[in-house]
């Protein structure tokens, strides 16, 4: 790992690979083919524009957007060695700054991609996962705090149609979705801020924000590799697997039928991680976090209500046959919202 003006091989052949194009840090992410065989993952990011829109880039080093935080994260010594410790590992990184951002030249990782995992590579991801998040993190300048709160509340989606009867009836909505998902998810909405605040006040850790299939890979060898730290900050301990189950769902991944068993495999072995590397807190709260962090995923299903009338449909930005992706994401939804209601209530006792 190092901060270099690099000299590359001429490129063979350049693939861009799937990244959410709304970001505005990130220009481009691409698989670099050299004509001597070797391969490198280049992802250009870039510096802030002065947009305000809800992806905008971010100057301040505690943003949840901040711009150079990826680039602090891949230099970050101690914390290699501290998620290598605990079966997690960075991958290698040169970093190029540049007067309009900067270039990250990331090792290409070769080894089962997160989207092809089986139940027992999630429970490994997340009992290590666990041993990291059991040991205190060093403090950094440049760590995320309030990520749940300030990702989930500048979504912009239309909240009107929660409420609007047409929406509701939209073919594809009624064919797929749960009947009491509207109730349910009234619900959620109308006490997101009592989840945000119980998750704000659960045991705290340095969480990745971002966890979820897309961003591992398990090498041959059997250690993971974690990718794409852009959000790492303050979170509850918790709040990482609560992303990583419904994301694995919500973008086709994993079958939202089996979602109770990714649920419970996930979260035991969480907490088997955080055992085995010493830590003595209360179980229950962070079953609670788990639950809780669904509260993230409040602005998702207006948008799929102002979606739903669309000719083509997209699941992290592929096409995807649109009553499946409904029904699937339905389910999902129906899981969260009963997460959710099961935090609510857990919170008042």
């Amino acid at each position: 790992m190092s901060s270099t003006n690099r000299a590359e091989p001429a490129p063979a052949r350049v693939t861009t690979l799937r990244h959410n194009p709304k970001n505005a840090v990130t220009v481009t992410v691409e698989r670099i083919v050299n004509t001597d065989g070797s391969t490198v993952i280049r992802k250009e990011l870039r510096r802030p524009s002065g947009a305000k829109d809800s992806w905008a880039a971010s100057i301040d080093p505690r943003h949840w957007n901040y711009w150079h935080r990826e680039l602090d994260v891949y230099q970050d010594h101690e914390l290699r060695h501290q998620l290598a410790a605990a079966g997690l590992e960075l991958p290698n990184a040169e970093i190029e700054e540049t007067p309009t951002g900067a270039v990250i030249h990331l090792e290409d990782i070769h080894g089962v991609p997160g989207p092809e995992f089986t139940l027992d590579d999630h429970a490994e991801l997340a009992r290590a996962v666990g041993r990291w998040q059991a040991v205190p993190a060093p403090d950094r300048p440049w760590t995320s705090i309030g990520f749940l709160r300030d990702y989930s509340t500048t979504r912009d989606v239309r909240w009107d149609l929660l409420d609007d009867d047409a929406a509701w009836q939209q073919p594809l909505i009624v064919e797929t979705w749960p009947p009491h998902l509207r109730a349910a998810w009234r619900r959620l909405v109308d006490h997101r801020e009592d989840l945000l605040t119980l998750t704000e006040k659960l045991p705290r850790a340095r969480c990745h924000l971002d966890l979820w299939v897309s961003n591992v890979i398990r090498r041959p060898a059997g250690g993971m590799a974690a990718l794409d730290w852009a959000f790492t900050g303050d979170g509850a301990l918790g709040e990482d697997i609560g992303n990583h189950i419904p994301d694995a769902v919500f973008d086709l991944f994993w079958p939202a039928e089996r979602m109770p068993d990714l649920a419970e495999t996930c979260v035991e072995s969480y907490l088997d991680g955080l055992h085995e590397a010493g830590w003595t807190g209360d179980d229950t709260q962070v079953r609670l976090a788990v639950m809780a962090s669904g509260v993230k995923y409040a602005w998702l299903l207006p948008l799929l209500l102002a979606r739903a009338s669309d000719e083509q449909h997209q699941a992290y930005h592929r096409e995807a046959d649109g009553p499946y992706l409904f029904r699937q994401r339905g389910i999902a939804l129906a899981f969260v919202a009963e997460w959710c209601a099961e935090a609510l209530s857990r919170g008042r006792r």
